[in-house]
């Protein structure tokens, strides 16, 4: 609220939490999570079918001229094509805008209703893809495709955060990004199917239909999260989900602190201004702005985007290229299943920081190697070249347990309810907001720099292990509704968020 209103003060309950692992729980969290497969599904596929030789003929003849040619240019420029990243790019600046409607729709109609509207959009954009007979039907198409993941990734890794207890949040978010993993490995099996085929790309993109199918209908059985619930004042029907998704009746703490919540979430009438106030300075600072701006930024999806591309510019042939880059995203699967097993054993920070070491140097590796054996025209030797794809492949395995999973983690935990579905879109619109300009500037970047990119890429990587390492606090099995308690300890963030407490009729109260 933009004024003085006052709310109860939640005290710290946790401990009077009470769980089971129940069916009902297990359908809700698997059906939500197959939102990430619509997000990596489209990150698999879009990187395969850019480098597709029919798919270039049809639509970008000039790309397809310059890979066919022996041309006096580096081969890090083969791909060097402003519309043809657009292809790309386009669906994240779509998404960027979309995620700002979707907060609307999942504070007031709930998280639900944005999954099933991020269903259909991507269903829509799929369609339009396979049919395409122009670049601007395939960029329409796309838009659609960024509407859907829009909505769904503003959605979905809050929905998993509020079904999940406390002690397994880690794991169960991850989910998401699991999804988002076996959609990325899926699609380049499609990739490896099609590419030889004339029509083989269109194939590949209306595939996308699937997880859309798959998420609108399992959303239609999806119950609300009782954060949700409560938000809308349908207390009942809240403890009545909460108590089957527990597997308990002894709900009574964890349902009150959700009450409390609601009622500070009740008082603010603007919430994307509330994330503004000195008291919300963490969330805005560490989940807003720098989490998902520096997930984009350690050039992971560039690899996933462009892993076929890069391939094929390192001297891979086209099916050797597409095999590649499968490779390397079944070492994101894997790494995401390591995620999920101890994430909530040793905690968000340990995963960031040891992760961020061992992405340092592979970037560093890649780009020594590039730098000493790869010219004008030179092909890499056979040893070489393998020595890329593992080096890569451990880069991706690092990044598959830290920034990719926890990238969405931890700012779906650390907001409070007031401010939650607001901080989750600008989460999102951050997210894409990056994923776009590196997707747009990702090829340019490496025909002007060459392998002087990665040195960037290992730069960056130090900064933001740095920004982990000082401002975020272990939010490992600490009760969402209790995570600003971490704030108001820590050793520079207790500056923004010591409570104002006054007595008002015998009772303590925070202003907000």
């Amino acid at each position: 609220m933009a004024g003085g209103g006052f709310v109860e003060q939640g005290g710290a309950r946790a401990e009077y939490y009470e769980y089971k692992i129940t069916w009902y729980f297990i359908f809700a969290t698997i059906v939500a999570a197959l939102g990430g497969s619509l997000f990596g599904y489209d990150l698999g596929v879009s990187g395969g079918v850019t480098s597709m030789d029919h798919f270039l003929k049809e639509f970008f003849l000039e790309v397809y001229k310059r890979k066919q040619e022996n041309l006096e240019e580096t081969d890090y420029c083969k791909y060097d094509n402003q519309l043809l990243t657009l292809f790309t790019s386009s669906l994240y600046f779509a998404a960027l805008l979309s995620t700002f409607a979707a907060s609307h729709v999942t504070r007031n109609k709930g998280r639900r209703a944005s999954i099933l509207c991020g269903a259909v959009s991507f269903f829509s954009g799929a369609i339009l893809n396979a049919f395409a007979q122009n670049i601007a039907m395939l960029i329409v198409g796309r838009c659609f495709l960024g509407v859907g993941i829009g909505f769904g990734n503003q959605a979905v890794p809050l929905y998993l955060s509020e079904m999940a207890p406390a002690k397994i949040r880690g794991a169960v978010n991850q989910l998401f990004q699991l999804t988002t993993c076996l959609g990325i490995f899926i699609a380049n099996f499609v990739n490896n199917a099609t590419e030889r085929h004339p029509k083989g790309w269109r194939l590949s993109l209306g595939l996308a239909t699937v997880p859309a199918t798959l998420m609108f209908v399992g959303g239609l059985f999806l119950p609300e999260t009782p954060n949700s619930l409560v938000e809308q004042g349908r207390l009942e029907e809240g403890r009545k989900v909460l108590e089957r998704v527990r597997g308990t009746t002894k709900v009574e703490a964890e349902f009150q602190d959700l009450i409390e919540a609601s009622e500070a979430a009740k008082a603010i009438k603007h919430p994307f201004r509330n994330l503004l106030k000195r008291k919300n300075r963490p969330q805005l600072v560490i989940g807003a702005l720098g989490i998902p701006a520096f997930q984009q930024l350690t050039g992971m999806n560039s690899v996933l985007f462009y892993a076929p591309v890069i391939f094929q510019s390192l001297g891979f042939g086209s099916g050797a290229a597409l095999w590649s880059s499968t490779i390397t995203t079944g070492s994101l699967v894997v790494a995401t299943l390591i995620s999920m097993a101890f994430v909530d054993k040793f905690g968000r920070r340990a995963f960031f920081l040891e992760a961020g070491f061992e992405m340092t140097c592979c970037m560093v590796a890649v780009a020594v190697t590039l730098a000493l054996k790869f010219g004008q025209g030179v092909a890499l030797s056979k040893g070489v070249g393998i020595f890329l794809v593992v080096v890569i492949s451990l880069y991706v395995l690092a990044y598959g347990r830290s920034w990719g999973p926890l990238g969405w983690l931890v700012p779906s935990e650390i907001f409070p309810l007031e401010t939650r579905s607001a901080g989750q879109s600008m989460v999102v619109c951050v997210n894409m907001l990056f994923t776009a300009l590196i997707a747009q500037c990702f090829l340019v970047s490496l025909c002007r720099l060459k392998y002087g990119i990665f040195l960037v890429f290992a730069g960056l990587i130090v900064i933001m292990s740095l920004f982990i390492y000082f401002l975020l606090p272990e939010t490992k099995q600490v009760p969402i509704e209790e995570i600003h308690l971490l704030w108001q300890n820590h050793w520079f963030w207790k500056r923004y968020c010591e409570p104002e407490d006054e007595e008002v009729g015998g009772r303590k109260v925070e202003h907000v």
